[in-house]
């Protein structure tokens, strides 16, 4: 088919040029630069460092760098851009590593670059060749959402082009199978042109046809999680923890082992060799799903702690757009930040920097509206082409000296649906994961009960109530133990506090290490928990007949506690095996 000319774009407005009067870190003061708008991009300086507009006064404007302004002085240019900060959103993202300003970090997936050496990546990029294959076909009208084609050759999940956000009408020209550019044309849709990558300013959510209520788990692969402390597709939790509490290990296990399409990795001011090692791991991961590899459905947004502060502030946002751009596309997307706390950080920096009155802990009063902005972003919609997606979010918190009082944290847990809290104790005792259950939550576990019911598993309520409340229970009796001795209580309490203990080491402690048990379908969780409860529940009979309760805590109860490690990732008929055997130990004993 023949090409139809677009319409010649109109001329470009005149944009202002102003100078440098004050540098102040990343805070960049300019003068003289007329008619700019608020977050409006500005390219300051020789190198045209980028820096977002945050402060107006007349033709004077407070900027906020996301580059390093070493070497920029008083007096150099400052020109205005006419658009905010925008990702290019295109095939080529999935299985790569970009900065903060979604720049192409290196080819090279273990190493991170720093950001002034990504203009040779970002020319690759451009200039990189994608084999476009159209699923339409000229005349009919269409509208945004709606499926131009698709590019095969980029990464593990089919990357759809779309008619975006604010266009349609009559498809009038539609590029034929065959290599395009990121910036090549691909339809003209009521006379516009569609390229085949399409930018976004990354702080503008991208709309959606419909918000969805209902409740559908997330399956993490993490015991503790997905029986106890479950999240919803589309809802947000946080993950607060102390130094060595197992926050990245946690996350890294999500990332491998959660049944979402993509996965969106953004390390917020985390050491650099903490985000190759993200990146080797998932490198190495074998897919389950395609049998490539992992890294293949992932995007990599790492700003790491010796790269430039505010682009920090901004890979959030960056990151939560990469995932929506997915979201329209009709697939399931996971966003995992690490940490939140670091991104705080450099809100807290160039607040200070700004002159900015500081509130708690030095914090901006903004900090908790921001905190919003961004969780809010999280949610399971109908997209604007029709289909059922989501956007996952989960953000590590760091409070420093892990103080779960400080702004970060008490804030964070007003925006999320679901809080795993990491025990240092749990992680000292090498227990992991170190999720707490007597600090955590999860508001979406009736919401989750019924979808489960729904789903044919009725019981899975009143299981996770049963062993949140042994749970409770053994924490109880454990202190009076502590004080009184374990000798002292009467046997049915003895018997809960085996409980609780077979809970723990028998279910909740999971191995990322191990082949067996590093990822856990629901059915074999499900088995080790009805394990566990049918042996207290036995034991505890055993108690009422007169059995005394130091023979029942000398029994060999190894089976249950090697049942989680001894049988496969998805065995639950081995672990379900188990039970009558031990049963019938058990009843020996009377």
């Amino acid at each position: 088919m023949d090409a139809v000319s677009s319409p010649s774009p109109a001329s470009p407005p005149t944009l202002g040029v102003g100078s440098v009067v004050r540098v102040n870190g990343p805070l960049v003061e300019v003068d003289g630069v007329a008619n700019l708008a608020m977050l409006e991009l500005v390219a300051v300086g020789p190198q045209r460092i980028s820096a977002q507009t945050v402060a107006l006064s007349g033709e004077h404007a407070v900027l906020q760098a996301y580059e390093y302004t070493g070497g920029l002085k008083v007096g150099d240019p400052a020109e205005a851009t006419g658009g905010e900060l925008a990702g290019l959103l295109g095939p080529g993202l999935l299985g790569h590593a970009f900065d903060g300003l979604l720049r192409p970090l290196s080819s090279a997936p273990m190493w991170l670059t720093p950001d002034r050496a990504a203009s040779d990546a970002d020319t690759a990029t451009l200039s990189r060749e994608w084999t476009f294959e159209p699923a339409s076909s000229v005349g009919p009208s269409v509208a945004a959402g709606d499926l131009l084609g698709t590019v095969p050759d980029s990464g593990a999940v089919e990357h759809r082009v779309l008619v975006p956000p604010g266009i349609s009408g009559e498809l009038s020209w539609l590029a034929p199978k065959g290599p395009l550019r990121a910036l090549d044309p691909v339809a003209t849709v009521g006379g516009r042109t569609v390229t085949l990558a399409e930018r976004w300013p990354v702080r503008q959510a991208r709309p959606f046809r419909q918000s969805l209520s209902e409740a559908v788990p997330l399956h993490t692969g993490q015991r503790v999680l997905d029986l106890i402390y479950p999240l919803a597709r589309g809802a947000a939790a946080a993950v607060p923890g102390g130094f060595g509490t197992g926050k990245t290990m946690l996350l890294q296990q999500i990332a491998k082992w959660s049944d979402a399409d993509v996965i969106v990795y953004v390390g917020c001011g985390e050491r650099g060799n903490e985000m190759a090692d993200v990146l080797d791991g998932l490198a190495e991961l074998v897919d389950e799903r395609s049998g490539g590899r992992l890294i293949d459905r992932t995007v990599i947004i790492a700003n790491t702690s010796n790269m430039p502060m505010m682009a920090r502030e901004a890979s959030i946002y960056t990151g939560i757009t990469v995932a929506e751009f997915y979201r329209d596309m009709g697939y399931e997307v996971v966003v995992i930040a690490d940490s939140t706390s670091r991104w705080a950080e450099a809100l807290r920096e160039f607040a200070n920097r700004n002159g900015d009155l500081p509130a708690e802990d030095g914090f901006p009063a903004t900090l908790a509206s921001a905190l919003g902005a961004f969780y809010e972003r999280a949610g399971r919609v109908k997209t604007l082409s029709g289909h059922t997606a989501s956007v996952t979010v989960i953000g590590a918190v760091s409070p420093a000296g892990g103080d779960m009082t400080e702004p970060v944290t008490t804030d964070t847990q007003r925006f999320v649906r679901s809080l795993w809290l990491l025990d240092r104790d749990l992680a000292y005792s090498r227990h992991y994961p170190a999720v707490s259950w007597s600090g955590s939550f999860a508001r979406d576990v009736d919401a989750i009960g019924r979808w489960y019911t729904a789903n044919g598993q009725p019981e899975w309520t009143q299981r996770r109530s049963r062993t949140v409340a042994l749970l409770a229970e053994a924490d109880r009796l454990d202190s009076l133990a502590e004080i009184m001795g374990r000798s002292s209580l009467p046997g049915h309490e003895r018997m809960v506090l085996l409980g609780g203990r077979l809970i723990r080491d028998g279910v909740l402690l999971q191995s990322a290490l191990s082949a067996n048990d590093g990822f856990c379908s629901d059915e074999k969780g499900a088995a080790l928990l009805d394990l566990v409860l049918g042996v207290v529940d036995e034991c505890q009979e055993l108690v009422q007949r007169g059995v005394a309760a130091t023979t029942i805590e000398q029994a060999d109860l190894g089976a249950v506690l090697r049942a989680r490690e001894e049988t496969g990732p998805s065995d639950a008929v081995g672990v379900s095996s188990r039970l009558p055997r031990v049963l019938t130990m058990l009843r020996a004993l009377q």
